[in-house]
């Protein structure tokens, strides 16, 4: 039975948003319910993490069907640690949510449609089975478009609409794939493929069946040339909205692309140097997006895309050194990601904007805010000892191990500009002086709002910068995690062995 432990962070998520239903109109009990149940959750995702990480791989086979034939639930390092992060992130914005998101928008069902969004991260964190992760993806695809389209304005709705049709045109592409694979090896199971795609004797057909992966899981991830409707989208929901979606959705892609490529599509140069090409230009694109914007929410939206880049580089290099810098800046940039969007929502309820020309001020009047806000943005930046620096330190050693100079210039020419557009951000929005912003009649600003919506809004901000500054100045248990978890994803034996010499207890 203690290998069903694995389904319970899933099972959680799925009984939360049911009963959610149930309090549709009934919006104080929703925001109760989605708090303490968020709490539950990250006590199970705790609990599955150190039984992982003591037991090792387990696996669950849905309705007693053995693998490769029926569905396969698998947890290894690397699942129960993103599933850690999602439960993590999920509390901090439900918490968030309560203190910023108006009555309005929660009486759509934005609690109920949120835990489903995370229901499907969760699922899609757990599955083994390649279709399994297409429905999941699915649940997240019709969660998200639910929640940037919440209250009907028109820029939600323009951003939606950019959203939904990429997103569709990647769910598409990836079935597509997905097609192609099953009649190729007649299998769907993960750990199946990894053995059979490494049997086909027609190569060419392997490669344009993993570049059609690509294509789908990047543009899900947001990665160059595919990544125009993400900056055109995140700005436009409620800063929760965007901060789940800044430090999520994009990651559940960056996931995909790790798994796929460390287990079914391995060693295969042609594709490690699309990979290592591709990421470089998103570096590139999206570090130069981010330095000629003026609202906050578009900046972060752009770096976003810029960072994603790091994550890829180092699955292009494909050594272990660089795996764990991928893996370790996957952990860093979901917790600041999330964080950011947060911020950006306290500004816009303090000062009732979020362009940089407009404001002002901010550690004159804020200086505790604002000594909070530089935690985050700062480990963005990757200042020493704070958490983005040390990522980048395996990244540039394994450029410099693999000879991958046009790698190293990439990395350090967008850190660079990360260090100027938040350099920027800083003195525009905390140091220069404040202008005036016409007061907007009917807002509810900051100062205006019960003290408890302002504890919520703070309390989760605080949380975060926290666990950031546990991965800055913690530095070296994250990069025991994320060593054992390249070690597990470059030896995938490991994983084919937990799923098919597995058998499912009565």
């Amino acid at each position: 039975m203690t290998q069903q432990l694995i389904l319970y962070p899933l099972l959680l998520q799925m009984l939360l948003a049911i009963i959610l239903m149930f309090f549709w109109r009934k919006i104080n009990a929703q925001r109760i319910i989605s708090m303490f149940g968020s709490l539950a959750h990250l006590a199970v995702s705790i609990t599955v993490f150190a039984f992982i990480w003591n037991n090792g791989t387990q696996t669950v086979q849905a309705g007693s069907w053995e693998a490769p034939f029926g569905i396969t639930f698998i947890a290894d390092t690397f699942s129960a640690t993103m599933v850690l992060l999602t439960s993590i992130a999920g509390l901090a914005v439900s918490i968030f949510s309560s203190g910023s998101v108006i009555g309005d928008r929660l009486r759509f069902g934005y609690f109920p449609i949120f835990h489903f969004l995370l229901l499907g991260l969760t699922g899609a964190f757990l599955t083994g089975d390649i279709f399994n992760l297409y429905v999941w993806f699915e649940i997240i695809i019709i969660s998200s478009f639910v929640l940037i389209t919440i209250g009907g304005e028109k820029a939600q709705l323009e951003g939606a609409v950019k959203y939904f049709t990429l997103n569709f045109l990647a769910s598409m592409i990836f079935l597509t794939a997905i097609a192609v694979l099953y009649g190729l090896t007649g299998s769907l199971n993960m750990a199946d493929l990894a053995n059979k795609v490494a049997a086909v004797e027609n190569r060419a057909l392997v490669e344009i069946t993993a570049i059609l992966f690509l294509i789908g899981f990047g543009i899900k991830s947001a990665i160059f040339p595919l990544y125009f409707w993400l900056p055109a989208s995140y700005h436009t929901p409620p800063s929760a909205v965007s901060a789940i979606f800044g430090g999520l959705l994009t990651k559940v892609g960056v996931y995909a692309l790790v798994r796929v490529f460390t287990l079914i599509f391995v060693d295969d140069v042609f594709l490690d140097q699309i990979l290592l090409v591709l990421a470089i230009f998103t570096l590139f694109s999206g570090a130069l997006g981010a330095l000629v914007q003026n609202n906050i929410k578009k900046v972060f939206s752009y770096l976003i895309i810029c960072h994603i880049g790091y994550m890829i580089i180092g699955l292009g290099m494909f050594t272990e050194v660089a795996i764990a810098g991928t893996i370790f800046y996957l952990v860093h940039d979901i917790i600041v990601k999330t964080n950011l969007f947060m911020i950006s929502g306290l500004i816009y309820r303090i000062k009732g904007s979020n362009s940089m020309r407009a404001l002002g001020g901010f550690y004159a009047n804020y200086p505790k805010l604002s000594l909070l806000m530089f935690i985050p943005l700062f480990s963005l930046v990757g200042i020493p000892p704070l958490s983005g620096f040390w990522p980048k330190i395996s990244l540039i050693t394994a450029s410099f191990e693999s000879g991958s100079y046009w790698s190293l210039a990439a990395i350090i020419f967008a850190s660079f500009i990360t260090l100027v557009v938040i350099a920027k951000l800083w003195a525009e929005v905390f140091w220069k002086d404040a202008t005036e912003i016409p007061v907007r009649p009917k807002f509810r600003y900051f100062h205006a709002i019960k003290n408890i919506k302002r504890v919520q809004i703070i309390v989760p901000i605080v949380f975060l910068s926290l666990v950031s500054l546990y991965i800055g100045f913690g530095a070296e248990h994250i990069q025991t995690l994320s060593a054992r978890i390249a070690s597990e994803l470059m030896d995938n034996q490991q994983y084919i062995d937990a799923v098919l010499n597995t058998q499912t207890p009565e």
